[in-house]
């Protein structure tokens, strides 16, 4: 089933590229544009044609090919990417929009509605959504109330269902473009007079942070620099969804330090059971590129950062950090840390996660409690 939307998806991508592009386009087209047997193409646009995506302009006149169009010069989808990760009973979804306006929109109606939401964040265009497994009625339909919203989210083998009820635009979005969006297995519909109630299943992925410090040195480079080079260098890998990218000031009187003691955190989502592929494959790379000898690297999965670690990122702000302390709270939390001097603040950096960047980048911004 995957494979099958990810084609449709792919195919009507190109179908209406060229539609765009000349107005129409032909089975030679489709053809060479997609890397696929005549015959394939031609069975793909019969099938467009039948759903009503697509629709013929002109049939085959002799030697002069039959000419397609799609039907919709509307973008396929305002959503990017919809992908979940999971950690216990709780999951987090991720909704890239094309858009910073849809994503606000989505982002104010989900937390207006509630329901299983337990937390909304919007940045930039992506929304980032924390909810926990189980079903709520929620009140969806005109102003006042919700135009959408989650009224639940279930775990069902190796996937995440999420069930969304909407109204309006949101309908048009639940039934037209979520299942083009990249992350998203399959979208089932149902109609209860003006409300849409549906579906949208993601695969269940592990939430990876990894911490970063103490990876420069006085003669160059820049911690921040490398921790975004290496979310590029993981979002190469099968299966790797990049999240968000995160510099965190500590303590700025700090002796060891080559400038205002900044450390970084990436988060990522991966297939489950691929860890230590990503962790090595992270290693081998900072070791490559870092220009100090005292770099250091965390590594926790799963977004939930519980009282014990938040209150380490606290004591990295406020006072001084051994190695030891650090290495003993990594152990009690089942963060690895591997490296120099600077697990210190790669931990620190993975402690404070999850916090606004208002919170992250002022060093004596008061610390609020893990929200879970």
């Amino acid at each position: 089933m995957r494979s099958v939307i990810q084609k449709r998806r792919e195919f009507l991508h190109l179908m209406r590229a060229c539609t765009l592009d000349r107005g129409h386009f032909t089975v030679t087209d489709i053809q060479e544009g997609a890397g696929v047997p005549r015959s394939t193409a031609q069975d793909w646009i019969n099938r467009l044609v039948e759903e009503g995506c697509v629709r013929v302009r002109e049939k085959k006149m002799g030697r002069n090919p039959a000419k397609y169009a799609a039907i919709s010069a509307l973008p396929s989808s305002a959503c990017r990417r919809i992908f979940t990760t999971i950690d216990g009973d709780r999951v987090e979804i991720h909704h890239e929009c094309m858009s910073s306006a849809c994503a606000a929109f989505c982002a104010f109606h989900h937390s207006h509605a509630r329901g299983v939401i337990q937390d909304v964040h919007r940045d930039g265009t992506l929304i980032r959504e924390w909810a926990r497994l189980g079903r709520e009625d929620i009140d969806i339909g005109l102003h006042p109330s919700s135009a959408v919203g989650i009224a639940g989210v279930e775990r069902e083998g190796e996937d995440i269902v999420q069930y969304i009820r909407c109204i309006g635009g949101p309908a048009y979005s639940l039934t037209d473009m979520m299942s083009h969006a990249e992350g998203v297995c399959e979208v089932s519909i149902q109609r209860a007079a003006d409300i849409v109630e549906g579906s949208v299943r993601t695969r269940a992925l592990t939430h990876l942070i990894i911490g970063i410090d103490d990876t420069d040195s006085p003669e160059g480079g820049a911690t921040f620099a490398l921790a975004l080079a290496l979310l590029q260098h993981l979002e190469t890998m099968k299966g790797v969804l990049p999240i968000s990218h995160h510099v965190v000031m500590l303590n700025p009187a700090v002796r060891e330090k080559t400038a205002g003691n900044s450390c970084s955190y990436i988060e990522i989502a991966v297939p489950p059971g691929t860890y230590t592929l990503i962790r090595d494959r992270s290693l081998v790379f900072l070791e490559d590129e870092a220009l100090s000898a005292e770099w250091g690297m965390a590594f926790k999965q799963g977004f939930h950062v519980p009282p014990g670690l938040r209150a380490y990122g606290s004591k990295a702000r406020n006072g001084i950090v051994t190695r030891e302390e650090a290495e003993a709270t990594a152990a009690i939390h089942q963060v690895e840390v591997i490296g120099g001097r600077g697990i210190v603040g790669a931990l620190a950096a993975v402690a404070l996660s999850g916090l606004p960047h208002e919170i992250l980048l002022k060093a004596e911004a008061e610390i609020p409690p893990s929200p879970f």
